[in-house]
């Protein structure tokens, strides 16, 4: 598995951006984070300023959000929908994205179930439990049900 540093990662956020603003080729993943970018405007002026954001600490509990944890959670997310993996996840996002209209609405709610999977993994020390990302997943579709 793929493991950038913190700042290969963000580097790859500011190289993206640089790269679809100069009109160059995106390679890879570049595409699917571009997507993520576009989504999210409030993050350009960050993504447009290396020299200034590349070390910046986010504090959440100052209710800061890191713009750049939040983009790879969408490549992510996009990622394994484009994959299917884990199994099922498209239908899952397919489902989220009919029902609330939005596809980035639906990202963001898978976005919940990853984020939270990973913060156990962590806290607990163990691998990402699938079951329990998958469980997510489910609850989340079921809850975009009662939106109808």
């Amino acid at each position: 598995m793929f493991q950038p540093s913190r700042a290969e990662a963000r580097r790859f956020f500011f190289e993206t951006w640089a790269r679809y603003r100069a009109g160059q080729p995106l390679e890879g993943a570049q595409t699917l984070a571009l997507e993520a970018i576009l989504a999210h405007p409030e993050y350009h002026a960050v993504l447009g300023n290396a020299e200034r954001f590349e070390e910046r600490e986010y504090f959440p509990e100052q209710g800061e959000t890191n713009p750049f944890l939040h983009l790879a959670l969408h490549v992510a997310i996009l990622e394994q929908v484009s994959i299917d993996q884990p199994a099922g996840i498209r239908a899952h996002y397919e489902h989220l994205r009919r029902a609330l209209g939005d596809a980035g609405q639906a990202q963001h709610a898978l976005m919940d179930c990853l984020a939270e999977a990973l913060w156990q993994s962590q806290r607990q020390g163990l691998p990402l439990s699938q079951t329990a990302y998958t469980d997510c997943l489910e609850r989340q579709a079921g809850a975009a049900d009662t939106l109808k």
